[in-house]
């Protein structure tokens, strides 16, 4: 449709004519929310004129148009001024005698328009509105006072009486409505939709009440009949939408307090069998993906998903095999005994469904059951989206290392889906594949790159040419015939665009530096790069120059081409754009890439395949089940020194290294203990409760001579700015020998929900010695009263000085190791040798599960877990591989062996390796 910005506004003019034409002027208010809901941009002026020029159709009664005006001016009120004038207007339209759909409609168009300070003139109104026997007019209530409550929280909070009795259908109790007659005894809404909503709004209101929501969701699940707070009526919902509300309400409750777990876990296994499907299918997503469930504990909900498989509508089959699908990442033998109906799902009519339920069996099935599958998944690969196609390639690149043995039919599989048509994400995703089963497979290697070969031939996507050629420069040299791949690498040099010419000559370079490349080869490869010097293109021919030239000696090619080694290029891009903001960086000399960390080729694969994992977790699951709490979890998981953060992979570990010296550095006392910490946390310690007042948690910087203690704190309280806020820490122990307090960076000002970071230096008296100690922590601050509406403090006010207990903060031996990826464990285990060795064992009667106490183990060594380590296969036995390094510098390998008994718990065995003996017997003492 193209309307014309001008020509719209010149028909305006109608809306001043008299009499109104309702047809016509409903047509053009349609047209200018059409180039509103486009973006076009509307100066404020006129934006004005035209709201003042539609408000005078209210003069007209059409009922059509009014809806139309309604609409138009909630669009316009946020780019015009004076719009609270139309208030008389709205409120007219409110009155008892009005109709219907005036009201609800007048409700949401005067609460849009309203200042936050007018609020309370309004507040009877919409009091009213909310326990009104009409569902439109109490719906539309709810939902403005639900867009309302971010700017007038106190206002909204004390109408919680109202939505309680729309949410529990009691009668009204306060006199006569505002809406219609003077009945007392009137009963209120008992809609569905108004339920949904008044739940949702009472939440907001209630959701910093820890003890507040977990009533709510008591109270509506037979639990708490008789409890005053909910009225003593024993109230239902009639709402599945709402009951849907509840159970998220209920997994947040069991996030925040996991004390509560088996209670509410009891209110998850009522509501997986309740009588809708939309509220069975919420609960058994929701005990899926509690954190630490048991096998036992899916039973329930396993045994739903397992009926909703053979329900006749799509919507729910598609809902139960996505869930399953999820759950068998991370259980697949719960899910097992599904796969008798999930095979039945192959040929559903829908091929969403049959995707995911193949998928779903790779996971689960054995390898007896491949080739089958595979089968029957070659059969439907040309009938669903690329989106699927995407699943099924990377389900499969998933089971490549699961059973290497069948690398055959998973490569015929693959070879064949790449002759089909299909995007780029779905190729590249078949490549990747291709790729990890050369690397893990031995086997299959020279197999899958004539199969790369013979893609590159007629490959229409740039991107994966040279992705292929740089697999192909990396493994070909290393096969028994590289000569092979020589002659398609040089078609591509001869037939291809420059992008794919390039990396063609650097492929050719890695085949003539390869060490066991022989001379008659290196002479091959030799010719063809000097035939690429005569290109049209500078940047091959500068690589082809630049591969002659690193062809000269060994020395030479070690360095410049057989060095697999790379830049954190996280940290890289952080300081050069440091160093291009600093006006004075230039004078001072050139950019030194000596403060910029390398990490392996290893490494960065290691790391991408935790980031494909993390992308295609996000692709199966969709949104997270307590998404009314995604932006707060988001901001949380930002932050350097989340659990999140530290577990994106041990490259983020530079990252998040480079993030703290930012901030550390910015602090005139910090900087001088050097250029940057040698280690810091790699996760954050929570020190207080989600949900209380002030919210604190602890990351540990060590350097040299110091240790910095930094606490991020939140202030969740809106009528109260606090100032001056330090941290008190008073060690338990008396260790004035080995450490002394130096420097408190206190936060200035800490308003609401504006996080804020103090800080506490100590001095390491002797740098030799690494301390372990337990520090009592207190927040000290001045409290000042605030108007929650500007967050100002109020005038006059000095403030009284407060302070707030922490929980303690522990320093231990794994506070001074750097977690870091160490590839190749096994050969620098052997390099360190026996002499460096420290090894004990340990009874720890304490852990219930071998995955219990590895994750514990892992925590206190402060290393990184290799692959494998923190999933335990077996429930008896487990062997683990950490590696890190002690202070930023020395080397160090700890393997463990577990064994679990039943009543006696774990029993495990230590072994540490380090460049330095002392080093290794302090990573024991770590555990002792």
């Amino acid at each position: 449709m193209n309307l014309d910005h001008s020509a719209v506004l010149q028909e305006a003019r109608i809306f001043n004519q008299t009499p109104i034409r309702p047809r016509h002027s409903r047509l053009l208010l349609a047209k200018i929310l059409f180039l509103l809901y486009r973006g076009d941009s509307m100066p404020t002026t006129e934006a004005t004129n035209l709201f003042f020029s539609i408000t005078k159709l209210f003069q007209c009664k059409d009922m059509s148009l009014r809806q139309m005006v309604y609409l138009t001016i909630k669009e316009l009120s946020t780019i015009s001024e004076d719009v609270i004038m139309v208030t008389s207007s709205l409120m007219k339209d409110m009155q008892p005698k009005s109709e219907i759909t005036y009201r609800a409609n007048a409700i949401r168009a005067l609460c849009k328009i309203v200042d936050p300070s007018m609020l309370p003139g309004i507040e009877r109104f919409i009091k009213s509105a909310i326990v009104e026997k009409t569902p439109a007019i109490a719906s539309a209530a709810l939902v403005s006072s639900l867009h309302l409550f971010g700017e007038a929280k106190d206002v909204v909070r004390r109408w919680a009486n109202e939505v309680n009795e729309a949410l529990n259908g009691k009668a009204i109790s306060q006199g006569p409505s505002f809406f219609g007659g003077s009945n007392p005894n009137q009963v209120v809404s008992t809609s569905n939709i108004v339920q949904y909503h008044a739940i949702g709004l009472l939440y907001a209101i209630r959701q910093h009440d820890r003890m507040a929501v977990l009533k709510l969701v008591q109270g509506f699940s037979g639990q708490n009949k008789s409890s005053s707070w909910m009225g003593g009526s024993g109230a239902t919902l009639r709402s599945n939408m709402a009951y849907v509300m509840l159970v998220r309400y209920a997994v947040r409750v069991m996030e925040n307090d996991p004390s509560l777990v088996p209670q509410l876990h009891v209110l998850l296994e009522e509501w997986i069998r309740h009588r809708s499907d939309m509220v069975s299918l919420e609960a058994a997503r929701a005990m899926c993906q509690l954190r630490d469930v048991t096998a036992k504990q899916l039973t329930g909900a396993v045994n739903a998903l397992q009926v909703f498989l053979s329900s006749p509508r799509p919507t729910v089959r598609f809902a139960a095999i996505r869930t399953l699908n999820t759950l068998a990442r991370t259980h697949p033998e719960a899910v097992q005994p599904c796969n008798v109906d999930m095979e039945g799902l192959i040929t559903d009519s829908n091929r969403s469904v049959a995707t995911f339920a193949i998928t779903t069996l790779l996971k689960t099935g054995n390898e007896a059951s491949v080739d089958r599958l595979m089968k029957q998944m070659q059969g439907f690969m040309t009938e669903i989206s690329d989106e699927f196609k995407t699943i099924v390639a990377e389900a499969v690149r998933s089971l490549c290392r699961k059973f290497p043995g069948k690398h055959s039919v998973f490569l015929a599989f693959l070879s064949g889906v790449l002759r089909d048509e299909g995007g780029y994400d779905f190729k590249r995703s078949a490549i990747e594949a291709i790729v990890d089963l050369a690397k893990h497979v031995p086997e299959c290697k020279e197999a899958a790159l004539a199969h790369l070969c013979e893609f590159i031939e007629d490959c229409e996507f740039t991107k994966l040419s040279v992705r292929v050629l740089h697999f192909l420069g990396e493994e070909g040299p290393h096969t028994a015939r590289p000569s092979m791949y020589i002659r398609h690498i040089y078609n591509r040099v001869v037939l291809e665009n420059a992008v794919v010419r390039a990396a063609a000559v650097s492929a050719l370079a890695k085949f003539g530096a390869a060490a066991v490349a022989d001379p008659s080869l290196q002479r091959s490869v030799r010719v063809l790069l000097q035939r690429c010097l005569d290109d049209r293109e500078d940047e091959v021919r500068d690589r082809a120059a630049w591969a002659l030239r690193m062809a000269g000696g060994e020395r030479t090619r070690d360095k410049y081409v057989r060095d697999d080694s790379t830049f954190a290029l996280a940290v890289l891009e952080r300081k050069l754009v440091e160093y291009c903001a600093d006006s004075g960086a230039a004078a001072r000399g050139r950019f030194s890439f000596d403060s910029v960390p390398r990490i392996s080729r290893a490494q960065e694969e290691e790391t991408r395949a935790r980031t494909r994992l993390e992308t295609m977790d996000a692709v199966l699951t969709g949104s997270a089940i307590s998404a009314p709490s995604a932006s707060k979890s988001a901001t949380a998981t930002s932050e350097p020194g989340t659990p999140a953060a530290a577990s994106a992979g041990f490259a983020d570990v530079y990252e998040q290294q480079a993030q703290y010296v930012s901030k550390l550095n910015a602090i005139p006392e910090l900087a001088a203990f050097g250029a940057q910490p040698l280690v810091s946390s790699q996760r954050a310690v929570d020190l207080t409760e989600a949900e209380t007042e002030y919210v604190v948690r602890c990351v540990k910087h060590v350097y040299e001579a110091h240790i910095v203690f930094q606490f991020d704190v939140t202030n969740t309280i809106p009528e109260q700015v606090v100032e001056q806020v330090e941290v008190a820490m008073e060690p338990e122990d008396d260790i004035s020998d080995v450490l002394q307090p130096v420097v408190v960076v206190p936060i200035p000002e800490l308003r609401c929900d504006e996080p804020g970071t103090a800080y506490v230096a100590f001095e390491r008296v002797d740098t030799d010695t690494f301390p372990s100690a337990a520090f009592a922590c207190t927040l000290k601050f001045v409290v000042k009263e605030c108007d929650p509406a500007t967050g100002e403090p109020e005038e006059g006010d000095e403030g009284f000085e407060d302070e707030y207990s922490l929980e303690a903060v522990d320093l231990g031996a794994g506070d001074f190791m750097q977690a870091s990826y160490l590839p190749d464990s096994h050969a620098l285990w052997e390099t360190l040798g026996a002499d460096a060795e420290c090894v004990e064992t340990f009874a720890l009667a304490n852990f219930d599960s071998i995955a219990e106490c590895v994750a514990r183990v892992a925590e206190l060594l402060g290393m990184c877990p290799l692959e494998g380590a923190l999933t335990p296969k077996s429930k008896a036995a487990h062997q683990a591989v950490f590696t890190g390094k002690w202070m930023g510098t020395t080397k160090t390998v700890a393997r463990t062996r577990m064994t679990y008994q039943k009543g006696t718990g774990v029993t495990m065995e230590l072994a540490v390796r380090s460049e330095d003996q002392g080093v290794s017997e302090l990573v024991v003492s770590a555990i002792a």
